[in-house]
């Protein structure tokens, strides 16, 4: 019988943590086995302001993940974002010992290990290395350098750039948890794998995702990511100016945001007024709609207006720089009322919202459809991507005193079993592209650095 290839994604947010179990169905679909999702309480703008809370928050959200889905969790690939994220671009080049000899995977390596070496701001790390696209000898646009010929070989790079000690941070809390790290993705790359398809990517699409703490940006051209930022602002500013606005408590905003909310104050009228039951027997509240949708509009323009600079920054009025596909919105804020409109308005760019429905099985639930589950799913087809065996299923015997969980049996394979398994890993590494080996390789090199500093600093 074929292993399960399980995997599983820890969406570690400001306003909620989200654990997800899935597998890749017939079809080549990802099928949700269960989610988990728990407030989250030791998270702020994306960054971990409280140990304790955070790991008792991924305790929840794993363990309901289990429960729904009859599988123990072992390891997961967890998402990184955060206001001390930021990204550079830069060219580097090394000259070949003999432009004889076909360029591989080693060449490509010593140039990443070069820029690896970059200099970076007290208490900076590289995180990702991306490569955009390779020049030979002067030739350039080439994107897969492996197997040509050349002495000279440049490329320029998306280097992201973050806090070593909030990432460590991370680490330190999946640990605690009772799990281990498998791999580490950018949120805004994860959100992209699961709402944009290649042609949007080859066309020129800006993804923004509106989360609770930050607001995250990808922009890409030509199937290469060019752009990537994080804005310190999310849901969570719309909420604290409803309830300085409205002098209600924040549980009441939240829910005025999500029922009534609308970033577009035109559309309500002077006498539409929603009713606020009181604190401890004092008189309820009442709320204009009009009001209420003047504050949430006011900070939505503010939010999108940091992103639309990024944007420009990037260049997207060159015509060699043009954004085709336009934007596309995920994440929770995206679900605000007239948000597409107001975006559209302000930038003049198409605009649509980005459901990670694409690539989810046909009998997937429909909340997890949402755009507030888009980074999970791409957390989750990650973890597919690195073939790793992140959750076992559970095997629970009835027992007259209690339920024991017996650990699952794992036979050894014959050996022409196994020898078939290693020369369809290989034939997977064969096909995969040089962007794609260096993401992975990159990342389970950090994801071992990570490691060994925790071990050592128990």
């Amino acid at each position: 019988m074929e292993k399960e290839n399980i995997a599983v994604g820890l969406d570690i947010g400001t306003t909620k943590i989200v654990a997800m179990i899935g597998k890749k169905n017939e079809y080549g679909k990802l099928e949700i086995l269960g989610v988990g999702r728990s407030k989250s309480l030791g998270v702020a703008r994306g960054v971990v302001n409280n140990i304790t809370q955070t790991i008792q928050s991924i305790q929840q959200a794993v363990l309901e993940a289990e429960n729904k889905s009859g599988y123990k969790i072992k390891d997961v690939v967890v998402g990184i974002a955060g206001q001390h994220i930021r990204s550079i671009q830069h060219s580097d080049y090394i000259i070949r010992s003999s432009a004889e000899e076909v360029i591989g995977g080693s060449d490509i390596q010593l140039l990443i290990d070069q820029v690896n070496k970059l200099a970076m701001l007290p208490g900076e790390e590289i995180i990702h290395v991306l490569p955009q696209e390779f020049k030979i000898d002067g030739q350039s646009e080439i994107k897969e350098p492996i197997g040509m010929y050349g002495g000279r070989l440049e490329s320029s790079f998306h280097v992201v750039v973050g806090q070593a000690s909030s990432i460590r941070n991370v680490g330190r809390c999946i640990q605690s948890s009772g799990i281990e790290l498998s791999g580490l993705t950018l949120e805004p790359l994860a959100s992209a794998d699961a709402v944009l398809s290649q042609e949007e990517k080859e066309a020129g699409v800006a993804l923004i995702d509106i989360g609770g703490g930050t607001t995250d940006l990808a922009i890409f051209k030509d199937g290469i990511i060019r752009h990537t930022a994080v804005i310190p602002f999310g849901g969570n500013v719309i909420t604290d100016d409803i309830k300085e606005g409205c002098s209600i408590i924040e549980k009441q905003a939240e829910l005025l945001k999500v029922k009534f909310g609308s970033a577009w104050p035109g559309e309500n009228k002077d006498n539409e007024i929603v009713s606020i039951p009181g604190l401890r027997g004092r008189e309820p509240k009442e709320i204009s709609l009009k009001n209420l949708s003047k504050i949430i509009h006011a900070r939505v323009v503010e939010i999108i207006e940091q992103v639309f600079t990024e944007i420009k920054d990037y260049g997207h009025e060159d015509p060699r720089k043009k954004l085709i596909a336009g934007i596309v919105l995920t994440g929770g804020g995206a679900q605000l009322k007239h948000i597409k409109q107001l975006v559209e308005y302000i930038t003049g760019i198409d605009t649509r919202i980005g459901y990670p429905n694409e690539h989810l099985a046909g009998n997937s639930d429909e909340e997890i459809s949402s755009p507030l589950y888009a980074t999970a799913v791409g957390l989750v087809m990650n973890s597919i991507e690195n073939k790793t065996q992140s959750a076992v299923r559970m095997d629970v015997v009835e027992s007259p005193k209690a339920n024991v969980y017996r650990a699952p049996v794992i036979q050894k394979p014959e050996i022409d079993e196994a020898e078939n398994e290693v020369e369809s890993q290989n034939r997977i590494k064969r096909e995969e592209s040089t962007e794609t080996k260096i993401r992975r390789s990159f990342f389970d090199r950090y994801v071992d650095k990570i490691k060994d500093f925790l071990d050592n600093a128990e």
